[in-house]
């Protein structure tokens, strides 16, 4: 069974849950999932603003596949996943984007690293830019 928790980037620079979920209504499962995606957010964010680039929107998802079919206390996760998706200015912010990601996922974030260390671990990540490009 598969757990799942996207959060988004606020103008406030912190980050809040999406599709209409509150932290109340997450399972301890989801719980970690959500604490994951919280610190590799933070991590990231923290990178970015090093470069001085403000992501005009980043979605982070966490999630995790279980090993029962059904949430139980017994169920433990057999592999996870981190998906980015941002959207920046331009495209020249794109590389940086990508550097601090791979930044924050391999080396950084210590939820991220403590999540290797309990089944494997992929991720993926969409960077668009608004910037126009003239022929």
């Amino acid at each position: 069974m598969k757990q799942k928790v996207t959060l988004c980037l606020t103008k406030d620079g912190t980050f809040t849950l999406t599709a209409d979920r509150n932290i109340n209504d997450l399972n301890p499962k989801e719980l970690l999932l959500c604490s994951a995606a919280e610190c590799a957010g933070l991590t990231l964010y923290g990178i970015l603003q090093k470069e001085h680039i403000r992501p005009l929107k980043l979605e982070i998802t966490v999630a995790g596949e279980l090993n029962t079919d059904t949430v139980m206390g017994r169920s433990v996760f057999t592999s996870f996943h981190v998906g980015y998706n941002v959207e920046c200015r331009a495209i020249s912010e794109q590389a940086k984007i990508g550097r601090a990601i791979n930044l924050a996922t391999e080396k950084y974030c210590g939820l991220i690293q403590m999540l290797r260390q309990i089944a494997p671990l992929s991720h993926e990540v969409s960077i668009m830019s608004v910037e126009t490009v003239e022929a």
